[in-house]
């Protein structure tokens, strides 16, 4: 019996690394495939580098041991992310038959642009802390927010992943996003482009397509989606707009679903929660479902005197 599963386990692996072999050979990526969890790290560093006096092993600011901690991060962040992005060059068209130095060389410049945003997207993800703990009472403090709100790391990790995107660095920019889809339940793609001051309430799954654009002060709740209309022309769609725009100052309650290209929510707006939106909203509207009526009436099963109960006038 085991020599017949070894033999079984010899052939499936035999299988599976010829049929690998023969896609690396049809490619011109020759098997230097990107290495996911080195990607991962490379957030975590940035998260460290954005915020060193929560996730530095070095809490004392202006500390030379934080000043040198720092320094080795920024040397890792450069060297392991171009690394990536060298390899994950031949997946580009324009890059297809280019020479490992060359992808390596323009890997290289595009993670020192790259690198040169941190500060940047410090400042907006400052404001999305402001916005977080000012339109949550339950926020104890900002630091909270930092450490612990779900919401708050995918904009995080957003911010840097469409900074990747929009220097063209394929496939990296979103491993980055579905890290923290896969941590927070939170679905942002990285082609989203994400205003000032945005906040995410609970965070549970939220959807944001690629093509979205979110202005400034906007808050989302749970379960939202910013999606597309329809997705029935596949790849006949790529690098149209097929998401939602979002207008300043508009918020948006739980389980609202926003969709299509050419829809828009105009500033100041509010939509309420379960709504189903296909196209614009001026600005300054309210817009909410019909209201059902709530009907409560006793279990007839009951075995239970409910007459004091029923007298309560709801």
């Amino acid at each position: 019996m085991f020599s017949q599963m070894d033999s079984k386990v010899q052939n499936i692996v035999s299988e599976i690394l010829n049929d690998v072999n023969c896609q690396c050979n049809q490619s011109n990526t020759e098997c230097e495939l990107l290495d996911r969890e080195a990607i991962v790290r490379v957030i975590e560093e940035l998260e460290t580098v954005l915020f060193p006096a929560h996730f530095s092993s070095k809490k004392a600011i202006g500390n030379f041991a934080l000043r040198y901690e720092l320094g080795g991060l920024m040397a890792n962040i450069y060297t392991t992310l171009s690394e990536q992005i060298a390899k994950s060059l031949p997946y580009d068209e324009n890059f297809k038959g280019k020479s490992k130095e060359a992808c390596q060389e323009h890997a290289e410049a595009q993670t020192a642009v790259f690198l040169d945003r941190l500060t940047t997207i410090r400042e907006y993800l400052k404001t999305d802390i402001q916005a977080a703990y000012d339109g949550d009472p339950a926020a104890f403090n900002k630091d909270e927010i930092v450490f612990s709100y779900p919401g708050f790391y995918a904009i995080m990790v957003n911010r840097l992943a469409h900074e990747l995107y929009l220097l063209g660095i394929p496939m990296i920019p979103r491993i980055m996003t579905e890290h923290a889809h896969s941590r927070t339940g939170t679905d942002i793609h990285p082609g989203a482009t994400l205003g000032k001051y945005f906040f995410i309430d609970h965070a549970t799954g939220v959807v944001i397509g690629e093509t979205t654009v979110i202005g400034e002060h906007v808050k989302i709740y749970q379960g939202v989606t910013l999606g597309g209309l329809s997705t029935r022309a596949g790849q006949g769609l790529k690098g149209c707009k097929r998401h939602p725009t979002i207008e300043d100052n508009v918020t948006i309650y739980s389980n609202a679903s926003i969709l299509g290209g050419e829809t828009v929510i105009g500033k100041g707006s509010t939509i309420a929660g379960n709504t189903f939106i296909t196209r614009s909203i001026p600005p300054y509207m309210r817009v909410s479902n019909k209201q059902h009526e709530l009907v409560i009436s006793p279990d007839p099963k009951a075995e239970t005197d409910l007459s004091e109960y029923w007298t309560y006038n709801i």
